[in-house]
């Protein structure tokens, strides 16, 4: 074929004298490379661009659906928020309050020497406020048998408030010199909890002080 024939027969030292169509075909030839780099180098970057925004959008519209259905039911999670929070303080109002504290921990103390506890050492700490309760730590070194520690532990839980004590580094070992006699000594801190009246939550702190900056005005 012709065309051929002048493709074997070019001459590189004379491209102006080519033949016209190996020129056109040459031509045609650049744009599809020109082409095809500019679609490597960018649209492909691009494409890949748009699969990693395809799969963003996947994962948006499912947070949407799932904040959606939290929006939906807002008003009902909310009521049982409320609920739980009620139950909560009413629990916590079993708990004793602030006034009761000294006779409490007053009864704490002749529980365990009814129980026939030997104590050393029976010293409240500093309370430590929390969202609704405050916690009180009592460093304690009590000596008795087994049997009167479980006597003591008995008469705490049947005191008429409820007291909630939780151990903390505390040891029980046999007495020094009293091997065999099965005397015990229990050393350490325990913690006890009461409720926090209104006005010493940050809540109720909070509420006081926009009524009296009411009663200001």
């Amino acid at each position: 074929m012709k065309f051929f024939d002048d493709l074997r027969s070019l001459d590189r030292n004379n491209i102006g004298g080519w033949p016209q169509s190996i020129k056109i075909f040459f031509t045609a030839l650049l744009f599809v490379v020109i082409g095809f780099l500019g679609w490597y180098l960018y649209i492909s970057d691009q494409q890949d661009s748009l699969q990693t925004l395809a799969g963003k959008e996947e994962q948006l519209k499912q947070e949407f659906a799932q904040k959606q259905a939290k929006a939906v039911n807002l008003d009902a999670l909310q009521q049982q928020l409320d609920e739980m929070q009620d139950m909560l303080r009413q629990l916590l109002r079993q708990l004793p309050g602030k006034t009761e504290m000294p006779e409490l921990l007053v009864d704490i103390s002749q529980t365990a020497l009814s129980a026939g506890l030997e104590v050393d050492l029976f010293q409240p700490g500093a309370e430590t406020p929390k969202d609704f309760y405050a916690e009180e730590p009592i460093s304690l070194r009590m000596t008795g048998t087994y049997h009167q520690f479980g006597t003591f532990i008995s008469g705490v839980a049947s005191l008429p408030r409820v007291v909630i004590l939780t151990l903390h580094d505390v040891s029980l070992t046999p007495k020094q010199g009293a091997e065999g006699s099965g005397q015990l000594v229990l050393q350490g801190t325990v913690k006890t909890y009461r409720y926090l009246d209104d006005d010493e939550t940050a809540d109720g702190k909070a509420a006081k002080a926009k009524g009296n900056n009411r009663g200001r005005k």
